[in-house]
């Protein structure tokens, strides 16, 4: 200690900077609504995937605002207009009428992970504040039977989804069959 003491003996205090000094940054703010609305999302989600798989009762369908109907396939999947709206806004928005802002590409995901990023995304989209986005979900082609999993879960999450305008089919410039033009509300 006396060699410290010995060592800084002619050690003067600096002079004072002529700086401001900030206070410590706030911290940033918590996005709690942000968070209860993606846990919500993926309760619903849990109860989608926990009513697929066992059968469905219909109390369980009535809570989740799903009906044991709702697996009859609808015919023309390629596109959906909530009723009410005009018609003409699936054919601006087949033809890119509205800029496509973001994508979501689905290729490599099983069904509930691919319904999941998906429900996630629109989330995501409608914070946003983005209208028209395209989600792609491939053809199917190497899937067991090439049958197209992806494409008829896809397309059934979104005409349930109260955020979800119209969808359609793209041009092949866009991803044809293997993907879908989705509308969002503003």
């Amino acid at each position: 200690m006396d060699a410290f003491r010995e060592a800084v003996r002619d050690a003067r205090p600096l002079k004072p900077h002529n700086r401001v000094v900030h206070d410590t940054p706030k911290p940033r703010p918590h996005p709690a609504k942000r968070e209860e609305d993606e846990r919500a999302v993926l309760h619903e989600l849990a109860l989608l995937a926990h009513d697929e798989n066992r059968g469905r009762s219909r109390r369980s369908a009535e809570l989740s605002g799903t009906f044991p109907d709702d697996d009859v396939e609808f015919e023309d999947d390629a596109r959906y207009l909530r009723p009410g709206l005009p018609p003409d806004i699936l054919r601006k928005l087949r033809r890119t009428h509205w800029v496509i802002q973001a994508s979501l590409d689905l290729h490599g995901l099983t069904g509930d992970e691919a319904v999941a990023e998906t429900a996630v995304f629109l989330a995501a989209c409608r914070r946003s504040g983005l209208r028209c986005v395209r989600i792609i979900h491939g053809k199917g082609l190497r899937s067991p039977g090439r049958e197209p999993v992806l494409k008829r879960r896809i397309r059934k999450l979104l005409t349930r989804r109260d955020e979800v305008l119209a969808f359609v089919e793209p041009r092949a410039i866009h991803g044809g069959g293997g993907a879908v033009v989705v509308l969002l509300e503003a």
